[in-house]
């Protein structure tokens, strides 16, 4: 029998790995598109995220960070949780209130990406990883349950926090 794991999730952490890449570059570099960090920085302010500057460049370099980690299966659990924070927050800020459909702004697609990016983090990179060659390892399922934890405690902390007051 021919084993497809590894071929497949390397095709899967190419396509989720080059989407966060690609999202997190466009945060950070205005790269394909994008505003920058000073657009996504006022993005957030408008959320009522604040900080804004702290909490956009961590979810900037989550994304671009975490998406290459997880397209060259590098340091994988940490990467996935990374980008479930990420699509947590957004889930939850910008996407929930939009009901579930993607097609009316809802979280339909964020969620596919964070549940994508939970199971690449649970099962591995797979054999054709560059963590694997370099002899990066993770102790596991022990690493995945702790960033996945420290990720949770996060999000919590962000979309918990209330808008800051405006002046009239």
């Amino acid at each position: 029998m021919i084993d497809l794991l590894s071929p497949g999730l390397l095709i899967l952490r190419i396509a989720v790995g080059g989407i966060f890449f690609a999202h997190g570059s466009q945060k950070l570099f205005g790269w394909f598109g994008g505003h920058g960090m000073a657009g996504h920085v006022g993005f957030l302010e408008s959320l009522g995220v604040r900080p804004a500057r702290l909490m956009g460049t961590l979810s900037a370099l989550g994304e671009f960070l975490g998406g290459l980690g997880i397209l060259f299966g590098v340091l994988t659990p940490i990467a996935a949780a990374a980008l479930i924070g990420s699509m947590a927050v957004a889930i939850v800020k910008v996407h929930w209130a939009k009901g579930f459909f993607n097609h009316d702004g809802g979280f339909e697609f964020p969620l596919l990406l964070a549940v994508t990016a939970f199971v690449i983090g649970l099962v591995g990179p797979g054999r054709f990883a560059l963590g694997r060659w370099l002899g990066f390892r993770l102790p596991m399922p022990g690493a995945y349950v702790v960033v996945l934890a420290l990720t949770a405690l996060a999000v919590l902390y962000i979309v918990t926090r209330p808008a800051p007051r405006t002046q009239a």
